[in-house]
């Protein structure tokens, strides 16, 4: 078994910022690099005398990537690559992916590759704007850059808005007690006079007036609606909600979050 960090993977072989593009699409060029030259000549000795390589990393398009850079950085022959993916780290789980392991699935390192060389088209040309318009070492690519237009066009329209008066008016009713019962109070909210459409009440002087007029008023149920409401349950963590939940519950930053998982699964294998 020969095992690198996920996240090295994952720059083992790192696309330059040179990429070529024709009515065919976008053709970036790789590089290995210098400090990773190493273990991809390790790599390429071990898969030459293996009889299968197991590619086993994250089961997303990051991993599938990394699995696709490591094959193409280490020249290793594709009849003898398989590709494992497990979503636990149980015996049961690692067992499962082995028995029933796949090809890679170009769909997902195809748009790996579109969201690093988007990275690089947006993102080189643009953060430099940033560092003379705002501050040196930000940085804008395609993600930030299509945020910062919501952000704009929301501020547009806070902008643009015109503040309107309204009011709105509601009964603290009761049901009638019988021998005994409890009192349950609930509010009611005026929707509409005499059945036309909403009631929009502009000024306090109609306010007032609606609420002189009911007074003294009964009030009965017409109807109840009865219906039910399904919750799903909360996908499973991928890296960038278990960051983000982290962050917001626990404070913790992006590089705490990450080394609590990795110590979490090196745990969970050594006890396998």
């Amino acid at each position: 078994m020969c095992a690198t960090c996920p996240t090295r993977r994952q720059r083992a072989k790192k696309a330059s910022t040179e990429c070529e593009i024709d009515d065919e699409g976008f053709h970036p060029t790789y590089t290995v690099m210098a400090d990773k030259k190493k273990i991809i000549t390790q790599l390429r000795k071990a898969s030459k005398d293996a009889d299968v390589v197991y590619l086993a990393t994250d089961p997303d398009r990051e991993g599938e990537a990394i699995s696709w850079h490591l094959l193409e950085a280490a020249n290793i022959a594709k009849s003898k690559v398989k590709r494992v993916v497990f979503h636990e780290i149980t015996r049961e789980a690692i067992n499962e992916a082995f028995e029933h392991p796949r090809e890679l699935d170009y769909n997902l390192i195809d748009a790996q590759q579109a969201r690093r060389i988007l990275d690089r088209l947006v993102g080189y040309r643009l953060s430099p704007v940033l560092w003379g318009k705002v501050k040196r070492g930000l940085s804008a690519g395609r993600v930030q850059s299509v945020a910062l237009r919501l952000v704009v066009d929301r501020e547009r329209e806070i902008g643009a808005f015109v503040p309107v008066e309204y009011w709105s008016i509601e009964s603290t009713l009761a049901k009638k007690l019988l021998n005994g019962s409890k009192r349950i109070d609930f509010k009611a909210a005026l929707h509409s006079l005499k059945g036309k459409k909403r009631i929009e009440i502009s000024d306090g002087e109609r306010a007032s007036e609606i609420v002189t007029d009911l007074e003294g008023a009964e009030y009965s149920v017409v109807s109840v609606r009865r219906r039910e409401t399904r919750r799903r349950p909360a996908a499973p963590f991928i890296t960038s909600t278990m960051q983000q939940e982290a962050s917001r519950k626990l404070r913790f930053t992006a590089r705490r979050t990450m080394q609590v998982a990795q110590q979490s699964v090196r745990g969970n294998i050594d006890r396998l």
